[in-house]
């Protein structure tokens, strides 16, 4: 595990030799959850220190805030049910300063039926901007719940429009 600094404010990154497993805000709610959720699924205990894929990742995550960077190359390691699996590659599918919508996401992994699923799969996402939940919207255009903060999702929305046009 290791910190960095964002323009949004303090985040966690922990990974493991086969990638990031977590990225949060330092004052997300439920992140003492995630943490043993994630030891308890990884069969490893969470230390301080830094490996080379969080090396990658701050270096990938410093470029997005700049708005150079729009696609994420660092390896993840997401443990999850094969549910959560498929909405979080869906989540991946999602372009760069493009919103959608949970039942958008439903339709993706054809199962129309499952929006109140998808959104409690996005919620399960321990590995916020890289896999990027803040993307998805309300389908009537509204602003959904975001673990990060509402104010955090409107931020990271409105600097990918505003970026999506540069190199």
């Amino acid at each position: 595990m290791n910190r960095l600094t964002t323009p949004l404010g303090p985040m966690f990154i922990c990974a493991t030799e086969h990638g990031v497993c977590l990225l949060e805000f330092v004052d997300r709610r439920m992140l003492e959850t995630e943490f043993k959720d994630l030891q308890k699924r990884l069969q490893a205990v969470i230390i301080f220190g830094e490996n080379a894929h969080i090396t990658q990742a701050k270096k990938e995550i410093e470029a997005y805030f700049e708005g150079t960077r729009k696609k994420f190359e660092v390896q993840l390691e997401t443990p999850g049910t094969d549910f959560q699996q498929q909405v979080w590659s869906c989540l991946r599918q999602i372009p760069y300063g493009v919103t959608t919508s949970y039942q958008q996401q439903a339709e993706n992994i054809g199962n129309l039926k499952a929006v109140r699923a998808v959104a409690s799969a996005n919620g399960y996402n321990r590995i916020a901007i890289i896999i990027p939940c803040h993307r998805v919207i309300g389908k009537n255009g509204q602003m959904t719940g975001y673990g990060g903060g509402i104010e955090r999702k409107k931020w990271l929305i409105n600097h990918e429009r505003t970026n999506k046009s540069t190199t």
